[in-house]
């Protein structure tokens, strides 16, 4: 895991040193290990290492092929680096290193772009073809690791994050108003190729860019193939679990390949307690192998990284402990204090680049604070519920599909589920429904429009995975973590399991009321029944309406109440004023579009009110300065 960034200069320009230099700055974060630059006459690179495999200095980046034709920085890991490198020895090339990314290279020198195709991992990253003169870029699969670039007078610029791209001075300097209003009115980014900034792009996943000739050509290489049925038919619940099962396991096992230590996020909830159990599986195994081995050789204990409470409605300490018990794991607990939010939601929002949809944020940071100080990788569950219909509003899609296609049955049960398992959310979220649609008002201008929950269950799983809720979550993975240097992996997005599991019937993924079923059925016997068996979603959550209500409250006052809010042109902040009152009051409820606005008053003021040399961080202390009214 590591960060890069470059330019590609245009005809009659070269590539800019100084603007190198500082983007490699701004993303020092992302690789505080070591950094190199590699400059022609027509490209330069830049990279920042955080050593995960093979940590000599071998490993160093930008990385060329034997004659230096070829220049890679790279961000992410390549899982099967192993058994690519033992077959592209077969074809003679020649190693000097034990770096997955001089597979990379070996493979574009043997394959070209159709390299991507044999890549299992998580990637993105910029090769320099001399001989050509053509930069080569791609990004993985699912999107996991991020690219971001902008076009400049000079020529074109990538990197890492958005706030490198930003040291250019005309980069990024104007909002772009559709895509930040349809964050204020939905909560959503990161579902096409435009960011929050004018002007500044991201390669989408499963993507490819060659630029040469002055000219930009973008391909697509992979795609999913969601299943049109909505019954399981021919193949047995039991194989087709047994088969989900043993993917997911060889997931795991490729996804802790590693020359640093692993831990792993626990939040008690179905998906990461599958990970943890199938790594308690893998390192048991593991051990009993290495028996004659002195004991300080063998795997330790796996570490796990949990969110706690004080206030019961919101922790998931019990469910948590229930996995801790039921395997070998050294288990760390912190506690999100909300007293100290507000001291650490600059570096919160400039970490993350764009404002940010809840507080839950909040809780993802902090336990990756705690990660960074115990180890440099850890695994997460995410994707699992875009994949698996882990949201109930998923219901809707499916039962109206079994209704279409006839199994009138089916759907009855189906919506006798949801009543057995979810009522009191489905009564909460009807609620909501109803306080979002009035808040949504208080936000002005035109947003992008957007279709969620369209058609059969499986072609909203598959947006969700590929555009509207999956790649923003990843967002979030992504930032909270190389804030700390550490670096996430997410087994269940193997493409492997991608491609299995969105080739499944929906009832694979829900039946008779239950969410996961395939997932459910799988491990049964190795994950605790208290744990397999829960139908509540909680995830790494916050107590966000009791903080809005009590610890954030003078904060939050002084920032709706404060002159550039009141001069925005994105809300009626006297009616935003008066939405939260009556919160407080408790005449209405709570829900996430106030907060929404008052963490995207909060960006434009770090990064465009207060932009200095390119959205470097200004005073830490900018936001206790805020002018009142």
């Amino acid at each position: 895991m590591c960060g890069i960034a470059g330019q590609y200069a245009f005809l009659g320009h070269k590539p800019d040193k100084k603007l190198l230099n500082d983007m490699s700055q701004s993303l020092i974060h992302r690789g505080p290990d070591d950094s190199g630059v590699y400059i022609s006459d027509k490209a330069g690179l830049i990279h920042r290492r955080l050593s995960i495999i093979d940590l000599s200095s071998e490993g160093k980046q930008p990385m060329s092929n034997e004659d230096e034709t070829l220049w890679l920085v790279f961000n992410g890991e390549i899982y099967n680096y192993q058994e690519l490198r033992e077959e592209l020895k077969g074809y003679g090339h020649i190693f000097r290193t034990k770096t997955d990314s001089e597979v990379i290279i070996h493979a574009f020198e043997e394959w070209g772009h159709k390299c991507l195709e044999r890549f299992n991992g998580m990637w993105a990253f910029a090769i320099w073809d001399e001989t050509n003169n053509e930069l080569f870029c791609a990004r993985d699969r699912i999107g996991i690791k991020p690219f971001y670039y902008s076009y400049t007078d000079e020529g074109l610029i990538f990197a890492s994050e958005i706030k490198a791209l930003c040291k250019n001075p005309k980069t990024g300097e104007r909002v772009n108003e559709a895509k930040f209003v349809t964050f204020l009115k939905w909560g959503l980014s990161d579902y096409d190729n435009e960011t929050m900034f004018d002007g500044i792009f991201q390669l989408l996943p499963a993507h490819f860019m060659r630029v040469s000739n002055d000219t930009v050509e973008i391909g697509k290489y992979w795609n999913t193939k969601p299943s049109k049925d909505a019954v399981s038919k021919n193949i047995s619940d039991e194989e087709l679990s047994n088969t989900f099962l043993d993917l997911l396991r060889d997931s795991v096992k490729l996804h802790l390949r590693s020359d640093v230590s692993i831990g792993t996020c626990l939040s008690g909830g179905l998906d990461s307690s599958t990970i943890t159990a199938l790594i308690n599986e893998i390192k048991k195994d593991e051990i009993s192998k290495s028996l004659n081995k002195r004991p300080e050789e063998r795997n330790s204990s796996q570490k796990t990284f949990s969110a706690v409470f004080s206030d019961k409605r919101f922790d998931e300490s019990d469910f948590i402990k229930t996995v801790v018990n039921s395997a070998d794991v050294d288990a760390h607990y912190i506690s999100p204090n909300p007293k100290e939010l507000w001291s650490e939601i600059d570096n919160l929002i400039y970490s993350n680049d764009e404002p940010f949809m809840q507080l839950t944020l909040y809780s993802q940071y902090c336990v990756m604070r705690d990660i960074g100080k115990n180890v440099k990788v850890v695994l997460d569950g995410q994707g699992a519920d875009e994949m698996l219909g882990g949201y109930i509003a998923y219901f809707y899609c499916h039962i109206k599909d079994l209704m279409i296609k006839g199994h009138i049955i089916k759907a009855l049960s189906e919506g006798f589920g949801i009543l057995k398992n979810h009522r009191s959310f489905v009564k909460y979220a009807t609620g909501q429904f109803f306080i979002r649609k009035k808040r949504r008002g208080l936000i002005r201008g035109d947003e992008i429009p957007l279709k969620r929950y369209q058609g059969s269950l499986n072609e909203a799983l598959d947006s969700d995975l590929k555009a509207t809720n999956l790649p923003y979550l990843l967002h979030w993975e992504d930032r909270t973590s190389m804030a700390f240097s550490v670096e996430a992996r997410v087994p269940f997005l193997d493409y492997r399991v991608v491609e299995f599991l969105t080739s499944l019937p929906a009832d694979q993924k829900i039946r008779k009321g239950v969410t996961k079923y395939i997932l459910r059925k799988a491990i049964k016997g190795i994950v605790p029944e208290e744990i397999r068996c829960r139908m509540d979603k909680k995830g790494f959550s916050t107590p966000e309406e009791v903080w809005m209500k009590e610890d954030l409250k003078e904060d939050i006052l002084n920032v709706i109440n404060s002159e550039s809010f009141r001069s925005r042109k994105y809300w009626n902040p006297e009616e935003v004023k008066e939405e939260y009152n009556d919160f407080l009051s408790g005449n209405t409820g709570y829900s996430s579009e106030i907060w929404r606005i008052v963490c995207g008053e909060l960006w434009l003021r770090l990064f465009f009110d207060s932009r200095l040399n390119g959205c470097a961080l200004p005073d830490p202390h900018i936001f206790s300065k805020v002018q009142k009214s």
